[in-house]
């Protein structure tokens, strides 16, 4: 007899089972990457989604902090150092 074994991510595009997940995790994360999102089953009832992470994976762009900070209200560090020496003390030892 010859069997004829199907390796790919479920039938039923988006709805993977449990077993799927842990045995086809590589094959599940390059389709997530992709953009594909996957309802997680166990025992044929949805436990769970599996969604890509919107926006991007790299970083923030240097201008784009700088235009986000440039908005905040100035520091005034003289009262700065003054607050934290009375939360602290003023003893500048790191001991």
């Amino acid at each position: 007899m010859c069997y004829s074994v199907d390796m790919s991510v479920s039938a039923a595009p988006g709805v993977i089972s449990q077993r799927e997940l842990r045995n086809q995790s590589a094959s599940i994360m390059n389709r997530l990457e992709a953009g594909d999102h996957f309802i997680i089953t166990r025992d044929g009832r949805a436990v769970g989604q599996l969604v890509p992470i919107a926006g991007p994976r790299e970083g923030v762009p240097t201008r784009e902090l700088m235009a986000a900070f440039a908005q905040q209200p100035r520091i005034d560090y003289r009262a700065l150092r003054a607050e934290m020496d009375e939360f602290f003390g003023d003893d500048d030892a790191l001991v």
